[in-house]
C-alpha cells in the first residue's frame, strides 16, 4: 500500500512515517509514504499558495491551482488513476475501524491536508472522493489527522503487525456477544510482570495456563467494559 500525501509540511509526514509500526511497514516495503509539497506548485516565485477568502472573513484559504497541480503530479504516478482522494476535514465522516478496514483494501490512497481556513471548494469538488474527520474538533492542519488515518490503515495491511491475529482482538473488532448477535467490543485489560504491583495482583485465571478459561474471561471483560464505557456499541 502507498500513501501519497499532499501537504504544506512534507517533513512532518516523512519524519513520523519513519517510526513505530508505520516505520517498520515502510522499511519492510509493505507500506509506501510519499509526501508531496503543495508549495512546489505555487503560483509565483514567492511560493504563494493561499489568499484571502472572497466575501471577507478571518484567515486565509488554500488556492485551487496549487492543490490541483500537486494532485495532477501525483496522479501521473499512480498505478491506479482511480485511487481515492481523501480530504482530512472536520466536516467529513468520522474515522472508525470499519473505515480503516475499508481503506486497507486499497493499493493506493491520496491524502489531502488542508491548512489555514481550508481549501477552495472548487478543487475539493473536482478531485476529492471522500472527506474524513478524526473527531468533532478543529486542528490547525490536516497533517495530524492524515497520520492518524495512515496508522489506523497501515496496521491492517497483512504482514505489517507481524502477528495477523493482533488487530482481531483489539477494541472495535467485531465479536460474538450471543449465539445470534455480534457487537463491536472494547478490548479486555492487559497485565504483565510483576504478578503483584502496589498491592494489586494479576487475576488468577491469567496465571492458570488454561487457554479456554482465559479466552472466556477476556471476552466477559470486553463485554463488561463495553457496557460500562461505550454502551452505544452494544445497542440492538
Amino acid at each position: 500500500m502507498r500513501f501519497h500525501v499532499l501537504t504544506l509540511f512534507p517533513e512532518m509526514i516523512a519524519e513520523a512515517a519513519g517510526h513505530s509500526i508505520l516505520g517498520r511497514g515502510v522499511r519492510s516495503g509493505l507500506i509506501g509514504v510519499s509526501p508531496v509539497n503543495i508549495r512546489d506548485f505555487a503560483i509565483n516565485k514567492h511560493g504563494q499558495v493561499d489568499d484571502a477568502p472572497y466575501g471577507g472573513g478571518a484567515g486565509m484559504v488554500l488556492m485551487p491551482t496549487p492543490v490541483f497541480d500537486a494532485y495532477q503530479h501525483v496522479k501521473g504516478q499512480l498505478a491506479n488513476p482511480g485511487a481515492p482522494v481523501v480530504y482530512l476535514s472536520p466536516q467529513g465522516r468520522v474515522l472508525t475501524q470499519e473505515i480503516a478496514q475499508e481503506f486497507s483494501q486499497r493499493e493506493e490512497i491520496v491524502l489531502l491536508c488542508g491548512h489555514y481556513e481550508g481549501i477552495d471548494q472548487r478543487v475539493i469538488d473536482e478531485i476529492v472522493t471522500d472527506e474524513i474527520s478524526i473527531g468533532d474538533y478543529v486542528l490547525t492542519g490536516g497533517e495530524l489527522p492524515a497520520l492518524v488515518l495512515m496508522d489506523a490503515v497501515a496496521r491492517l495491511v497483512p504482514g505489517v503487525l507481524g502477528k495477523e491475529a493482533s488487530h482481531m482482538e483489539e477494541s472495535f473488532a467485531v465479536k460474538a456477544v450471543a449465539p445470534d448477535k455480534n457487537a463491536r467490543l472494547l478490548e479486555h485489560p492487559h497485565y504483565t510482570r510483576p504478578a503483584e504491583f502496589m498491592g494489586h495482583k494479576v487475576p488468577d485465571v491469567l496465571l492458570s495456563g488454561h487457554h479456554k478459561e482465559i479466552e472466556a474471561w477476556r471476552h466477559v471483560q470486553s463485554v463488561e467494559r463495553t457496557q460500562a464505557r461505550r454502551p452505544d456499541l452494544l445497542e440492538g
